[in-house]
């Protein structure tokens, strides 16, 4: 890497640290908001794979596994128990008996906005304490960084049926 080649990527190394250390907080945050929810109380793991299957409704297990970038036996123990609370449902695939289609029940859509709500609402006082011009930037930066994360194929084996190759960076990248 030359000199200049280096000088140039430091802002996106520095960015790139001030986003996992912001990362690391929300983390915090959702943490708690999901720890002041009423029981059961949902690990992080059921969370990540409920909140998957919320935008993804309908998923094949398959392309739950490849998402998450986990062992078939792992996702299906983690939706037993998702099952087991009445969060998630398996269906029948119509075009595959051999498939199996994932999707929130209505008393996990609840939880989820249940524990949403209070993470929103301490999103909503941290965001209100900032200057307004540093809000419109953060609000215009972060639109731009979701229409980046969008745009990675590894985001989007449910819509377009395709896996990723081995060891194709990011493929467990899709969280809560």
């Amino acid at each position: 890497m030359t000199e200049r080649t280096h000088l140039a990527s430091e802002p996106v190394h520095a960015a790139t640290r001030r986003l996992q250390s912001i990362v690391e907080l929300l983390d915090i945050l959702w943490e708690q908001a999901r720890g002041q929810t009423p029981p059961p109380y949902i690990p992080a793991s059921q969370l990540r794979v409920m909140c998957i299957v919320d935008r993804e409704d309908g998923i094949r297990m398959r392309d739950l596994t490849q998402l998450l970038g986990a062992a078939p036996p792992s996702v299906s123990r983690l939706i037993d128990r998702l099952q087991a609370m009445g969060f998630v449902e398996r269906g029948a695939c119509p075009g595959s008996r051999r498939e199996v289609l994932l999707s929130i029940t209505p008393a996990g859509h609840n939880q989820l906005a249940r524990i949403r709500e209070l993470r929103d609402q301490l999103l909503h006082q941290a965001l209100a304490d900032m200057p307004s011009h540093q809000r419109t930037a953060l609000t215009e930066g972060l639109a731009s960084l979701q229409h980046t994360l969008l745009g990675q194929p590894a985001l989007h084996l449910a819509q377009t049926g395709t896996t990723p190759s081995a060891g194709q960076p990011g493929a467990a990248a899709y969280s809560a």
